[in-house]
Parts: C-alpha cells; sequence; structure tokens
C-alpha cells in the first residue's frame, strides 16, 4: 500500500521512528531505530511495508529498497514471521545474505536469532536462485574476493575493534558481532565502528 514515506523524522524509540508528513505522524517499526538517530530532525526517505493481520497493521521501515524487497523474500519462507525477518534484515546486509543462500550457508543463517538448522535449510530451499541478483549489491568484489580480507580492510577492522574496546565493551561482547563486522563493506574504520555500535546496542 505504502512504497515509501517522505517527511520529517521527528522522534524515535527503541522499536520504530516517527515521520511526519503534512501533519500526520506515521509510526514505522523498525530492528534498530537508533541507525537514523544521525536524521533526527530532517527529511527522510522510509522504504515501508504494511502487514495487516486480524488485530493490528503494522509499518515496517527500511533504508533502502533492497532490504525491503529482502524482508518480503523473508516472510515468504515457512516459519518466519515478520518479527524474525525484521531482525534478519537488521543484522546483515543484502549482499552477505544472497551470498550465504546462494553458498548454502547454514552457519551464517543460524546466528540470527530464532533461526534453527531447520529454518535455515527452509530459507536456502525457498530463496536460492531468486536473490543472487544482490551479491553484486553496494560491492565490485567477486565471490572469491569476498572470502579474503584486504590488509587495509584488516587494519579498519582491528583499529574498529580497539575503538569499540576504549568505548567501554569487553572482548565478550565484540566478539559475539565480530564476524558481522570482518564482512562489512567498509572503506573506514568509522564505517565498522557505527556498525559495531548498532549491533552491540541491541
Amino acid at each position: 500500500m505504502y512504497s515509501y514515506i517522505k517527511g520529517e523524522l521527528v522522534d524515535l524509540t527503541e522499536d520504530y521512528i516517527i515521520v511526519e508528513v503534512m501533519g500526520i505522524g506515521y509510526e514505522i517499526m523498525n530492528d534498530n531505530p537508533f541507525r537514523f538517530q544521525p536524521f533526527l530532525n530532517q527529511l527522510v526517505k522510509i522504504y515501508t511495508y504494511l502487514h495487516v493481520r486480524e488485530d493490528a497493521q503494522i509499518l515496517y521501515g527500511f533504508k533502502e529498497e533492497e532490504e525491503k524487497e529482502m524482508f518480503k523474500k523473508l516472510l515468504n519462507v515457512s516459519g518466519i514471521g515478520p518479527k524474525h525477518a525484521m531482525n534478519i534484515v537488521g543484522q546483515t546486509t543484502v549482499h552477505d545474505f544472497a551470498l550465504a543462500i546462494e553458498k548454502e550457508d547454514d552457519q551464517f543463517l543460524t546466528q540470527f536469532p530464532g533461526v534453527g538448522k531447520k529454518t535455515a535449510r527452509q530459507m536456502i530451499l525457498d530463496l536460492k536462485g531468486k536473490v543472487n541478483e544482490w551479491m553484486n549489491h553496494s560491492t565490485n568484489q567477486t565471490v572469491d574476493e569476498y572470502q579474503s580480507t584486504s590488509e587495509s580492510g584488516t587494519s579498519h577492522y582491528e583499529e574498529a575493534i580497539e575503538a569499540l574496546k576504549a568505548l567501554g565493551y569487553s572482548s565478550k561482547e565484540i566478539n559475539k558481532v565480530s564476524v558481522q563486522l570482518k564482512t562489512l563493506e567498509a572503506t573506514s574504520t568509522d564505517d565498522i565502528v557505527k556498525k559495531g555500535l548498532q549491533l552491540l546496542m541491541r
């Protein structure tokens, strides 16, 4: 029903953001609303999906259109509802998700809350061949290049880890998000630190 909403980001909570358009405030659910904090009181464009059930109509929001499409594809997988789909979208990129599906990487898929071995296999069964166009999203790397970390990327990663420790996070906490940070398509230490904070604040 709503392809996207463009308006002023006027508020955010732990569960949703509020975007005001011509005097109407739209409550838009998101897995990590604080990722939008830098845009508070600014004009934003949020891609949206309206989920309708018997007792509620819930508007979900995404920064990128591909994230919204990934969410919709996940809803078609048996055993995955909106909450689980939103968690998955919020904790990975469309590129990494597509790569895991096409490579049948159960270990990557079972890292998400609520996704066990059975659900991971169902995701692969239902989505393989349907998300491979995202493997080139926001990256020019080939599959082989993706499997190895460049020297500069390693340096950015190590610097980001030290920065997170300096902010008070323990090695145990950082280790829980290290896999996602290592595979992050980032061009600077700041990018990795921001992603790390996003993951750690959940």
